[in-house]
């Protein structure tokens, strides 16, 4: 959980660093002292989640959430649609995975129980996919001062908009005023306690597994539409909060958001100093406890200033600070294991990754001289892209398949480690079972979307993204893991007022246009070739500035009016109405039924998105009476 007591006075910054540094030489002085704890081991997580209304769309009522919750486990996210549960830290032992699960499984049915009452419910997915872009304005921000506050910060440290440029099978390009596109990214993240002499080393040991240990759990394929990366979330996390300003391509300069740089080396200390040395404070704040002195009287320090630095440092494996029972600790938390698809798979995937950072391999401090840097961080970025189709050097210098090297290697690796943490034998056959059978079908929850969504796209269905969302909502309440899940089916995603309720859901949006100085010769010829009626005439910036339908054509061929030096801009339509795209359809339909038009052209925020005609919602007809057989 993340401090929300902020206060935008930047004069607080130079007594902030003071804390900031001082909290470092009480990190030390515990450290030389052996005042961690290092005779037991926990683990704990952070279940984030969606609250979406019953028409599948995100539902902005977090505040509402949380007073009715009342509840110490659970907190708020970046964007209204968010929330967070909080877990007890649990011993690393016997049937932890169990009670992990009973655990998450108690927190969001009361969760689930809530949101009801106010009208939504909850959805556990890497990335929603029926988020749109309207839904991350700056008005669904959470107003807590420190998201505001953190929006500026980054924003300033920018001097410039955000800029997403994401490729797969499709592409994302665009940009945005604020952080919410950061809130569209939805994670389970583990935490697993270490010892705090061998930091360096698990921190290594984090980084190698983290390519396989994605791969087999990818759950974010679709972004607005896009098919993009198996797991979307690393690359829109990076660039939906990369403060980084365009400079010469000499310089050298870290992400806020990484996978690392370099293998680790030193000690814990030397890992927060090179996070205070690299990174500029980005949210200063009041504190009134100064580590050092609280060390000299007996009392161990919370360390604040550090833990809210290291806070801002979106590191996928980062090493964290915190205090249990009075003891200070040390432990690796997990950041890029997504959300869902069911609470059982994520459980699962907390028993593999931390059966494998407890059986980290006793020569583990010879890595850096067996493998480079880069070839784990390419390995990284290669699971997130292609998930379990991924290649991946080992560590023996060796090429494996994503799914060979989990199966023949890490999986029993697991398997010890969950013995030696002397985990109950049923936890590690169920849980480490699910993973097995997820790898062996290659049904991860990435493939199951990606796979869904190619097959409504294939079958024509206005709006994918509804049934698809209905889908992963339906099979999530029936809790069996996703290496079992069955196909979709079109009709999944309720009626019409789910799939065809906004303009959105039928306009078209691959879009043919011209611009005014066209040929009209070339217009005419451009409808007969593509079949369509109505054909926007956009300017150099894209913007729309007139309509050209084949009514109007069909009046002026023929007549003296035209010949093949006549362009579009001298015939073409310029005043005209226009819809957006979260127009209820019945109202854009009622607009060009009263005013004898066949279309409307979508514009959001000024820019040509898409076009809707009278053919769409003929077409739609014959929807509505598959559903009326249906009853």
């Amino acid at each position: 959980m993340g401090n929300h007591n902020i206060n935008t006075n930047s004069s607080l910054k130079q007594s902030f660093t003071k804390f900031l540094i001082n909290d470092l030489k009480a990190l030390e002085q515990m450290l030389a002292n052996n005042l961690f704890e290092n005779n037991k081991q926990r683990i704990g997580a952070e279940q984030e989640f969606c609250l979406i209304d019953y028409s599948l769309r995100p539902k902005m009522i977090n505040q509402e959430m949380l007073a009715a919750l009342s509840d110490e486990h659970f907190t708020t996210e970046l964007a209204q649609f968010n929330l967070e549960a909080n877990l007890d830290p649990l011993t690393f032992s016997k049937k932890a995975f169990s009670e992990l699960e009973n655990n998450l499984i108690s927190l969001l049915t009361k969760a689930n129980k809530n949101a009801h009452e106010l009208g939504a419910k909850i959805i556990l997915t890497g990335i929603l996919p029926t988020i749109r872009k309207a839904d991350i304005s700056i008005e669904n921000m959470t107003p807590n001062p420190r998201y505001m506050q953190l929006n500026n910060a980054i924003l300033k440290a920018r001097d410039d908009d955000f800029k997403f440029n994401i490729s797969g099978t499709d592409q994302l390009v665009d940009s945005h005023d604020n952080v919410l596109y950061e809130s569209c990214n939805t994670s389970f993240q583990i935490h697993f306690q270490i010892d705090p002499n061998r930091a360096a080393d698990y921190m290594n040991w984090a980084q190698l597994i983290s390519a396989p240990v994605l791969a087999s759990c990818a759950n974010s394929p679709i972004f607005m539409g896009k098919r993009l990366w198996q797991e979307t979330r690393i690359a829109l996390f990076q660039q939906s909060a990369d403060t980084r300003k365009l400079k010469s391509s000499l310089r050298k300069e870290w992400s806020r958001v990484s996978f690392g740089n370099h293998w680790e080396k030193g000690t814990a200390l030397d890992i927060f100093q090179e996070a205070v040395a690299r990174f500029k404070i980005l949210l200063p704040i009041e504190i009134q406890d100064d580590s050092l002195e609280q060390l000299k009287s007996g009392t161990i320090p919370k360390l604040k200033a550090l833990s809210l630095h290291n806070g801002t440092i979106y590191k996928w494996n980062r090493l964290c600070y915190g205090v249990t029972n009075k003891k200070p600790h040390l432990r690796i938390e997990n950041r890029y294991i997504p959300t869902g698809p069911t609470i059982v798979d994520e459980v699962a995937n907390a028993a593999f990754w931390t059966g494998l950072m407890n059986n980290m391999p006793a020569d583990i401090d010879s890595l850096t001289s067996k493998m480079e840097f880069d070839s784990a961080k390419n390995n990284f970025l290669a699971a997130a892209k292609l998930g379990l189709q991924t290649q991946i050097k080992w560590m023996d210098g060796e090429m494996y398949s994503a799914k060979d090297l989990v199966l023949a290697h890490l999986l029993p690796l697991a398997k010890e480690g969950l013995e030696k943490a002397k985990i109950a034998p049923s936890d590690i056959e169920k849980y480490l079972g699910i993973i097995e059978a997820r790898v062996n079908t290659g049904q991860s929850g990435a493939q199951w979307m990606r796979s869904n969504y190619n097959a409504l796209l294939q079958q024509k269905v206005k709006d994918p993204l509804v049934p698809l969302t209905e889908g992963i909502y339906q099979r999530q309440k029936l809790g069996m893991p996703v290496h079992l899940w069955p196909k979709l089916e079109p009709k999944e995603g309720g009626g019409w007022q789910n799939k065809y309720r906004e303009v959105q859901q039928i306009m078209t949006r691959d879009l043919i246009t011209v611009s005014k100085s066209d040929s009209l010769e070339l217009a005419r010829n451009m409808m007969l070739w593509s079949n369509i009626h109505h054909l926007p005439v956009e300017d150099k910036k894209g913007k729309l500035i007139g309509l050209l339908t084949s009514d109007k054509l069909l009046s002026i061929c023929g007549t003296d009016k035209v010949t093949y030096q006549t362009t579009v801009g001298e015939v073409m339509m310029t005043e005209l109405l226009t819809a957006t795209p979260h127009m209820l359809s019945v109202e854009a339909y009622h607009i060009m039924r009263n005013n004898e038009i066949g279309s409307l052209p979508v514009l959001d925020n000024g820019n040509l998105v898409g076009i809707v005609t009278l053919t769409d919602f003929a077409k739609l007809m014959g929807f509505f009476f598959e559903e009326m057989e249906q009853g």
